[in-house]
């Protein structure tokens, strides 16, 4: 599990690991959020009529850089 979630959040889990934070804690910390991040990613979301179609786990408090990931992605669509 954590290699899956290290292929989809990899500064996050690095910057977490450099932090000294376990790899259990790690792995809790960033799990969701790259199941989000790999949805947003994988342009699941990109032809979204409104806001109210996102599905409700479509959401996960990410930070600037990550938003940054995607929106790159979404302009390479």
């Amino acid at each position: 599990h954590c290699l899956a979630v290290r292929a989809v959040c990899q500064r996050e889990i690095d910057c977490d690991r450099g932090n000294g934070y376990s790899w259990k804690i790690t792995l809790l910390r960033n799990y969701w959020k790259s199941k989000v991040k790999q949805e947003w990613l994988s342009g699941k979301y990109s032809n979204i009529p409104s806001r109210f179609s996102l599905p409700e786990k479509s959401m996960y408090p990410m930070d600037v850089d990550t938003w940054g990931e995607i929106l790159e992605a979404e302009l390479e669509r």
